[in-house]
């Protein structure tokens, strides 16, 4: 059988839907490789490699063109190929999501759109030439409903979002006939590292438990599953798309 790879980026500790995703992956036979942005980190992400038996753990900071590139010059060395990429990174300054809307800072603006948006087109730039001698592979982003309805607390997120599913479908055409396809999963609010940074966001559960079809919040593990099938060969015919895995939240008019 042919080696199954993929990249996972922004595993943060063992609540991160990266690292579910991860786990559905490994279950399935993939081999795995794993990235980290700083020495912090890095002692999260690499006992949790380990504990997939999994040494391919890289530094990597999205806002690091050269890192970026030894990324996958490492990955072309190891592997030769890639068929998968995970992208499950964002960022914006405390600041810009507690605060007002009309006050976010150039800078704050620009970290956002960098970290949370312009990475997935870096990576994908990397990741395109090991997916074609792969003949062909798939990119699965996270999203959020912010990303078109305004969230309280959201904010600049919230654009940077609304950019990251426009880039899903600027990259998924273009990348179409090299065969790589290219999707988000926009989930509903999961306890993860990420949320904890998000005020009141206990009560962003409440109300999609109070007020979602299913009346429920969704895991990680569930998340973890549609993005699964978006990137294994079962998904093969979808490209461009923005997955919701929300309980039916995004549905409701009010």
């Amino acid at each position: 059988m042919e080696a199954k790879r993929a990249l996972i980026v922004g595993v943060a500790n063992e609540r991160s839907i990266a690292w579910s995703i991860a786990q559905a992956l490994h279950k399935d036979g993939y081999e795995l490789a794993f990235t980290y942005l700083n020495e912090a980190l890095e002692k999260r992400v690499r006992p949790l490699a380990e504990s997939l038996g999994c040494p391919h753990v890289y530094p990597c900071d999205v806002q690091s063109d050269a890192q970026i590139e030894s990324l996958f010059n490492s990955l072309n060395e190891k592997w030769g190929s890639l068929n998968c990429l995970v992208h499950s990174i964002a960022f914006a300054q405390k600041e810009d999501l507690e605060g007002s809307f009309v006050a976010t800072s150039r800078k704050g603006f620009q970290m956002a759109l960098d970290v949370s948006a312009y990475s997935l087109v870096a990576l994908a730039k990397g990741a395109k030439p090991l997916m074609e001698k792969a003949g062909g592979g798939s990119i699965v982003t996270l999203s959020y409903y912010g990303a078109e309805k305004v969230v309280p607390n959201y904010n600049v997120m919230g654009v940077a979002k609304a950019a990251l599913e426009c880039c899903v479908r600027y990259l998924a055409s273009e990348l179409g006939p090299q065969h790589i396809r290219v999707n988000a999963v926009s989930a509903g609010p999961v306890r993860t590292l990420a949320a904890a940074g998000i005020r009141g966001f206990k009560g962003m559960l409440q109300v999609v438990e109070s007020k979602s079809p299913l009346r429920r919040n969704v895991t990680a593990d569930e998340v973890a599953e549609a993005c699964f099938f978006l990137l294994s060969p079962k998904s093969g015919g979808v490209t461009g798309e923005t997955f919701y895995v929300d309980s039916g939240f995004h549905i409701l008019g009010m």
